[in-house]
């Protein structure tokens, strides 16, 4: 293996770790396991399914004063990532004085284990759940546990574990970081770029090998610009969730890696009157809280996506730019009418997302360009939206069609309708022919077969691993009813 001349440095219970020579794709959940012998953490799929590697990464507050902690799946997190951070593993929750945690205690006294090789992964997702949880909802509890697989309690004693663990005292449930905090204003890392002698952006790496690999974690957006027009081929990490995949499952080795998890521009959301401007670091579980209120169809979409450990890394950016023909955000955002800001050097765009793809998993990005901003408008009174996805499991897997509409009902007819989907065509795609379709239709007027015809006319029939073409179109159809039939329900509602 070639020398690594940096070192990663993360804050592991009140010490600071420096990982030395260890190469840039290693995940967090093996250097655990094997360097730090962390062996609660367990590795079950390798793929962010399971939970069983579920851990708690922090990040100091705005202020410097508090650790804000989100449930990461650490068999798909690259260990440079962590520079500047700090770590939380099932071991880290053992008190001073020999005690367990209230989560721990309460798994122990409603018999939430037992062969125990995904206790530790759910221990952990429930202490993150108790940190800003007092009461819990028995939905809140499903949703944190969505993304950790149980083949042996039938899920009920680990669920009155939660109830019961909930039900503690705040400052028993908290987790003790008092120690982390001066480290980690210690190893925070520079939120200023480097410049050369001749006033020349200079990307430090976190590792770099002789051979001229790297991983790099740029702290703005010049950084970033400068850095993909040297290297226009390297690979953007956000959330991991897909390049993670392809380092465990592939064994992918990516040249250049760029992180953009420290760009503070790149996680931030902005609002106009008519617009969110989403940065292209910003987290799936962000999105869904920004738009529950305006577009519940839409969060529900993204809650289904994954579960909070894939939410909370994942970002929307990351989806529309990995371009799966089944990608689910695509849809609903295409609906919505949603923009890029494309960005390459100084230089920036904006590109309707519905003309984004060229192809399958090809795009209008130019060498060296990037997506700096998805930019999604906001409610407007009158304007419905609708989203639903299908597949075989109803929670956290690919998808074999998801559908959504906006339009408006204006003197009892559909007007300016919009239909976009997945899993029909190459890519995530808008639906001209069923927009013809119902443009200017009364709800009750439109028919199945007119649907059916739209269908037929728009994709090339086709079977995948997710479905049969003749349940695809199916499915389809019985969407756009769906959608119309709720608007009628609406209108009559409301008349």
């Amino acid at each position: 293996m070639s020398e690594v001349t940096n070192s990663v440095r993360f804050v592991l219970d009140g010490r600071i770790v420096e990982a030395q020579g260890r190469r840039r794709t290693t995940t967090v959940l093996d250097y655990l396991r094997e360097d730090l012998q962390r062996t609660g953490t367990k590795e079950g799929c390798a793929e962010g399914d399971c939970g069983a590697c579920v851990v708690l990464v922090g990040e100091l507050d705005a202020n410097g004063s508090a650790v804000n902690y989100a449930p990461v799946n650490s068999c798909m997190q690259l260990l440079p990532s962590l520079d500047g951070k700090s770590v939380k593993t099932v071991e880290s929750l053992r008190r001073a004085d020999g005690s367990l945690h209230p989560v721990q205690q309460a798994m122990v006294e409603c018999h939430g284990s037992q062969c125990g090789f995904c206790t530790p992964g759910i221990v952990m997702s429930l202490t993150h759940l108790s940190q800003g949880n007092a009461c819990p909802s028995r939905a809140q509890i499903g949703d944190a546990l969505s993304g950790n697989l149980c083949r042996c309690t039938g899920y009920k004693p680990i669920i009155d574990a939660a109830q019961r663990a909930c039900a503690a005292p705040r400052e028993e449930l908290k987790i003790d970081d008092a120690a982390d905090l001066p480290l980690l204003r210690e190893i925070r890392r520079d939120t200023a770029p480097t410049y050369s002698l001749d006033g020349e952006i200079v990307v430090q790496p976190v590792v770099r090998t002789r051979k001229g690999s790297e991983f790099v974690s740029p702290a703005t957006l010049d950084e970033v610009a400068h850095y993909l027009q040297r290297h226009p081929g390297a690979t953007l990490l956000a959330g991991s969730t897909e390049i993670g995949l392809q380092v465990n499952k592939q064994f992918s080795r990516p040249e250049h890696i760029v992180y953009l998890g420290n760009v503070a521009e790149l996680r931030q959301v902005t609002e106009t009157r008519d617009t969110w401007r989403i940065g292209a670091a910003v987290p799936l579980e962000q999105v869904m809280a920004l738009v529950a209120t305006a577009y519940p169809d839409f969060a529900e979409v993204l809650r289904r996506f994954g579960s909070p450990p894939i939410r909370s890394t994942a970002t929307l950016a990351g989806n529309i730019a990995n371009g799966s023909p089944i990608g689910d955000s695509m849809p609903c955002l295409m609906a919505l009418q949603a923009r890029l800001v494309l960005r390459r050097g100084e230089a920036t765009r904006e590109v309707a997302l519905d003309a984004f793809y060229t192809g399958q998993k090809k795009t209008v990005l130019q060498p060296g360009e990037f997506i700096e901003a998805v930019l999604c408008p906001r409610p407007v009174a009158g304007r419905a939206f609708r989203a639903h996805k299908i597949s075989k499991r109803f929670d956290q897997d690919i998808s074999a069609t998801c559908f959504a509409a906006a339009f408006e009902l204006e003197g009892g007819v559909l007007r300016r309708v919009r239909v976009a989907c997945n899993g029909l065509a190459p890519s995530p795609c808008r639906a001209p022919r069923i927009e013809a379709a119902l443009e200017g239709k009364a709800p009750a007027a439109v028919r199945a077969e007119d649907i059916d015809a739209a269908i037929a006319a728009s994709f090339t029939a086709r079977d995948g691993l997710r479905a049969t073409w003749a349940y695809r179109s199916l499915v389809a159809r019985n969407l756009v009813m769906r959608f119309v039939e709720e608007s009628l329900s609406t209108e009559e509602a409301t008349a």
